[in-house]
């Protein structure tokens, strides 16, 4: 039996049941990916596994300079195939971390492949699966069609023209391909390429934005723009969410002392935040937008390996920061204006778990089923162990038969067997307890439960 089998990660005859009749066939639907949608709109073929596979992919860059693999391997100018028989040799080293789960279930779900990836084998998979990665069949809209994807929103910041969105919702493509709205860079204004940017939106819409009320103005036009364009959902990667009282006039203050170079204090930053994030969040609610929040990551902690590679290349971690506080007051301030959206909040620091399961459930206020979620396992706990945790806190505080399921969050078109290995585990918790007689023997109901978490109740939610 290869080590990815029909039965992988199932431990009982319940849990097998629950997968193989309830969860297996369903389609998927992705809210939240960094696809770039470019590569979608021109049906593009990968030329080698290297591009598919290893590229921007910044969780097997930690695992390759972990093992002492030189960054010429990584990001640097070795050859495709170098830099993938770098990975196959590292491949047994990472048993144990999720790497060896995705890695195997990737090869066996795109390639067929169901050898274990090592530096003996590497050769072979690397000849194997280029040869059938440059045929038509495996273009990124025919990869996407294979996994059964219904829904995809990728992340797109407000200066975006949604070109390739355009063209593929004119190509006849099945699945939807949705942008999300991310301002992120609208909000960081202390980040010391702010005014660059704010001058980047000024000159791309000919617009002046000399003013926190001119910025609301065109940010506000732009999310109009990506709701005419099938947008729904929006999307922050913030490290909290703060929340400072503030007056209009402190605010517009700070937005011109930033705009003239100066730097602010801290609590400056924060005022200007809250009121920008209370502006956003109000707006989605008037277009009916779903609203996500991932929070708790610390970036860019290597400074030297920053200024050489740039972000998004690894050096990324969990924060510690307080969350509770500022969330429940920036929540509560649009709840008390009847302006509180569909919302769903991530956490990245296990510890803080409980704190977000019982968040959520000060705002559910009966007008939605599930109308504030706490989103799935994020980023470093989107594994066995990460998931299984979130699974358990969200059912010991909440309603797990509320919640909407898994997502990638990837920018790999070889990341969608995550939402296999996240209905394999579902099904394993369920199936075990049945097991044990913590939950009845009644399989149409709990393979109800199954379906709606893998599947129905993101469909209900999001309304695509």
């Amino acid at each position: 039996m290869s080590f990815i089998h029909d039965d992988f990660l199932l431990t009982n005859k319940f849990a097998k049941q629950l997968y193989h009749d309830y969860a297996k066939d369903l389609p998927i639907i992705d809210y939240h990916c960094h696809l770039p949608p470019e590569d979608i709109a021109d049906d593009r073929n990968f030329q080698n596994l290297t591009q598919i596979w290893l590229n921007g992919d910044h969780y097997k860059w930690r695992g390759l300079r972990t093992l002492g693999i030189h960054e010429k391997y990584i990001t640097g100018n070795a050859s495709d195939e170098e830099k993938f028989l770098a990975w196959g040799k590292s491949v047994p080293h990472t048993m144990r971390n999720p790497l060896y789960h995705w890695t195997h279930l990737e090869l066996a779900r795109y390639f067929g492949i169901t050898d274990l990836l090592n530096e003996k084998s590497a050769p072979a998979i690397y000849e194997k699966a280029n040869e059938l990665l440059v045929q038509p069949e495996y273009s990124t809209k025919r990869l996407i069609e294979r996994m059964k994807v219904e829904v995809i929103c990728t992340t797109d910041d407000p200066i975006d023209d949604l070109n390739s969105h355009k063209t593929i919702a004119k190509s006849g493509f099945k699945t939807k391909v949705k942008p999300s709205f991310r301002p992120d860079r609208s909000i960081g204004i202390s980040q010391g390429n702010y005014n660059e940017y704010i001058d980047q939106l000024s000159k791309k819409f000919d617009r002046k934005i000399e003013s926190f009320e001119d910025l609301c103005l065109v940010l506000k036009e732009r999310i109009d723009y990506f709701n005419s364009n099938g947008c729904k959902v929006s999307d922050h990667g913030l490290s909290s969410i703060p929340f400072v009282e503030f007056t209009a006039s402190e605010v517009e203050k700070i937005f011109k002392k930033r705009r003239k170079g100066e730097s602010l204090s801290e609590i400056e930053d924060k005022k200007f935040q809250t009121a920008l994030l209370l502006f956003l969040g109000e707006t989605y609610h008037e277009y009916g937008w779903v609203q996500q929040y991932h929070l708790g990551p610390l970036r860019n902690n290597n400074s030297r390996m920053l200024k050489l590679l740039g972000p998004d290349t690894g050096w990324d971690s969990m924060g510690d920061e307080r969350q509770a506080e500022g969330l429940s007051k920036f929540l509560d301030k649009l709840d008390s204006q009847n302006k509180l959206t569909k919302t769903i909040l991530y956490n990245l620091n296990p510890a803080f778990n409980e704190v977000f399961a019982t968040m959520v459930g000060n705002f559910n206020d009966g007008s939605v089923k599930g109308k504030v979620q706490w989103g799935s396992g994020w980023w470093f706990l989107d594994q066995k162990d990460g998931m299984t945790k979130q699974i358990n806190a969200l059912s010991n505080m909440g309603l797990i038969s509320c919640f909407v399921g898994m997502l990638t969050d990837s920018r790999s078109f070889m990341s969608y067997p995550r939402h296999e290995y996240f209905r394999r585990i579902l099904c394993n918790i369920f199936g075990s307890e049945i097991e044990s007689g913590e939950l009845p023997n009644d399989m149409p109901w709990i393979g109800k439960m199954v379906s709606d978490i893998a599947y129905d109740n993101a469909k209900d939610y999001f309304q695509f």
